[in-house]
């Protein structure tokens, strides 16, 4: 019960730090809007080809955008000395791992999920997909936070964090837009989208099992 509320506690600070900021949300939402809004200027007004990419370019767009703010999960707290005082507290590192988590994606993938539907209006995706796009993003968000936050552990103290993230986490999040854009193709055709749903929820159980563990280990040999 303790670890619970401490991990609670740990959240709410890190969500209070996000909103007082106001910066990492709507950067992340911003940029998430203007990536996609620049796709109908990249591919021309065609209607027919903007409802085929819609899925894949609102994916490609949240992925982007939520790499913005990876880079500060765990690098402030390293440089105010607050990543050591968590260290030698009662909440164990894979727990503070899932903590710091938990707040990206309450401030950044839960509002990607909110836009991503009226982003997928203006690039005219066809009804039928709006379903699979929200069960998309409900379950891969949460492995793009947590898979983001492996990545933010590995590089804590590292110069030029932000672009080494973006390759380090970037290629693990292939796996994510295949079976998440392959669920949204899937049901704009008709075909059942389960096994696409089961594929991104075994990669969030992926996630959830390795990120903390991984990344504890990470942030414990960057703290020696």
């Amino acid at each position: 019960m303790r670890v619970l509320i401490l991990f609670g506690m740990l959240v709410l600070r890190d969500l209070r730090l996000t909103v007082r900021s106001g910066a990492d949300s709507a950067t992340a939402v911003l940029f998430f809007v203007v990536t996609v809004a620049m796709v109908p200027l990249a591919v021309g007004p065609d209607a027919a080809l903007l409802s085929r990419l819609a899925g894949g370019m609102v994916w490609v767009g949240a992925l982007l955008a939520a790499l913005l703010s990876l880079d500060r999960l765990f690098q402030i707290d390293h440089e105010d000395g607050s990543l050591d005082q968590l260290a030698l507290g009662p909440l164990p590192l894979e727990a503070v791992l899932l903590a710091k988590a938990a707040a990206h994606w309450l401030t950044t993938g839960l509002p990607l999920l909110v836009a991503a539907p009226l982003l997928a209006l203006m690039l005219q995706l066809p009804a039928a997909g709006y379903g699979a796009l929200a069960a998309t993003m409900a379950i891969g968000t949460p492995a793009i936070s947590l898979t983001g936050a492996l990545g933010a552990s590995l590089l804590v103290g590292a110069r030029r964090g932000g672009v080494l993230i973006a390759v380090i986490v970037l290629p693990l999040f292939v796996p994510l837009m295949v079976f998440a854009v392959g669920g949204i193709e899937a049901a704009l055709s008709g075909s059942p989208i389960r096994p696409n749903l089961l594929l991104l929820a075994g990669c969030l159980a992926l996630s959830a099992t390795v990120a903390p563990v991984a990344g504890a280990a990470a942030l414990r040999g960057a703290l020696r």
